[in-house]
């Protein structure tokens, strides 16, 4: 069984911060089995600007055994399937301990952003890539996050005023939407639980 006041706590100790750390955790309905985290990508980096999402499946063994995670949010990177999104990371994996969190657990796969390990790679052809021409390994990183990772400015109207008749007021909408980086279901979220 999962040990729901353990993740709950984990959950506000992701979220206290997450100006500074670029971290986020939501619950995906009413269970804390299925989570959804959000992390950015790192200044300097291809990702850099990017925010990706991560499909967390919490095992009912947590913490002794690592949260099942995967990227929704398609990147080009050595570690992380193109196709799928599965991840390559030993604290994944094996070197899960349970005195290891869901922040650690995304802070570091924010610092696998920053350094791929392309001697153990999860999409072979990107590490390939990786190391023989770098220089279209990050074009092509930066262009995926360009395309995939990055919320557009555009349609905030769109969703302010479907917020709106909800029967959320105007200025409301406009402050959530702007904390949550223009998130309209975090925002829904955020809208609804005060």
């Amino acid at each position: 069984m999962v040990d729901c006041a353990r993740i709950q706590k984990e959950l506000v100790d992701c979220n206290k911060d997450k100006g500074i750390s670029g971290i986020s955790v939501t619950l995906d309905g009413d269970e804390f089995t299925h989570l959804t985290g959000t992390i950015t990508g790192p200044v300097g980096t291809p990702y850099e600007g990017g925010i990706f999402q991560i499909d967390i499946q919490m095992p009912g063994e947590y913490p002794f055994e690592p949260p099942k995670m995967r990227f929704l949010t398609k990147v080009w990177h050595p570690n992380i399937s193109s196709q799928n999104g599965a991840i390559c990371l030993d604290i994944l994996k094996d070197q899960w301990s349970p005195a290891l969190t869901l922040k650690t657990a995304l802070l570091s796969l924010q610092a696998l952003l920053s350094a791929p390990e392309p001697g153990d790679p999860q999409d072979a052809v990107v590490a390939q890539q990786y190391l023989r021409d770098y220089p279209t390994f990050a074009g092509t990183a930066r262009y995926w996050t360009e395309t995939f990772a990055k919320r557009s400015s555009m349609g905030i109207e769109e969703k302010v005023q479907k917020l709106v008749e909800m029967g959320f007021p105007d200025v409301l909408v406009r402050k959530t939407l702007e904390i949550v980086g223009g998130d309209e279901n975090m925002a829904l979220e955020k809208l609804c639980t005060g």
